[in-house]
């Protein structure tokens, strides 16, 4: 099987359903979001289902608790040797996967932004003279304060390297494939982030701008074409394991 990346958008949160930017702000899910988690783990994770533990090589979580408080809820008892994530929760499938904790991952820093809403940006930037007539973009205009679309780029293209170098070449080139290391790799974080990695990923500039939404708590699936790790790929719609018994 072609080697994945899962990508899972943290749970719902206060600012989340009020539209306030959220980077370095720790906000907790609401009960709402971790009972969704709580469900999107049992349909989606599963040795039957879309993501199979077994079959991950890595976890990336994103530093912020939100988003390692998701994949605490995920239906995983995966291997962690970092204090800063619990004990996965128990009756979990097991994973033999290590949990890696990297800012690469985490939410694209609005700067002056964190908290407020795009109506709000809107009218700042309205103010200060810098909307030029058009509305605020964040994949061409970045975040004052904060980081740009250079910025985002340089990090993600980074742990994209990584990702394809490290868990998916060996895998497609046929080396070092041993129990329970099938290439498959998990990636819990943000919204922003999450959509231009997988602009990234599919090697478009993020000033082009995604036309593709990840809801909180919503899993994406990118991939390749053809067993090419030079053709990267977005996988619209990913289907569930059968064992062949």
């Amino acid at each position: 099987m072609t080697p994945r990346v899962f990508i899972i958008r943290h749970g719902e949160t206060t600012w989340s359903l009020s539209g306030k930017h959220t980077s370095t702000t720790n906000i907790p899910l609401t009960p709402s979001g971790e009972k969704r988690v709580l469900a999107t783990g049992r349909a989606l994770v599963g040795n039957d289902r879309l993501i199979v533990p077994s079959k991950l090589s890595h976890i990336y979580v994103s530093p912020r608790l939100r988003a390692q408080r998701t994949l605490e809820l995920l239906n995983i008892a995966y291997r962690s040797r970092t204090p800063l994530l619990s004990p996965a929760r128990e009756g979990g499938i097991p994973c033999p996967a290590e949990v890696e904790i990297t800012e690469d991952i985490r939410e694209w820093d609005y700067g002056d932004y964190e908290g407020i809403t795009s109506p709000e940006i809107n009218r700042i930037r309205k103010e200060q003279g810098l909307d030029e007539g058009r509305k605020w973009d964040i994949w061409r205009d970045g975040c004052p304060g904060g980081e740009s679309p250079a910025d985002i780029t340089a990090r993600l293209d980074r742990l994209i390297k990584d990702i394809r170098e490290k868990w998916h070449r060996p895998v497609m080139e046929g080396e070092n494939v041993g129990e329970g290391k099938k290439g498959d790799v998990l990636i819990v974080a943000h919204g922003h982030i999450l959509r231009a990695f997988a602009q990234r990923w599919a090697g478009k500039e993020l000033h082009d701008g995604p036309t593709f939404l990840l809801e909180a708590g919503g899993v994406g699936t990118l991939s390749y074409e053809h067993h090419n790790i030079n053709e990267p790929a977005i996988l619209l719609g990913g289907a569930f394991v059968v064992g062949d018994d």
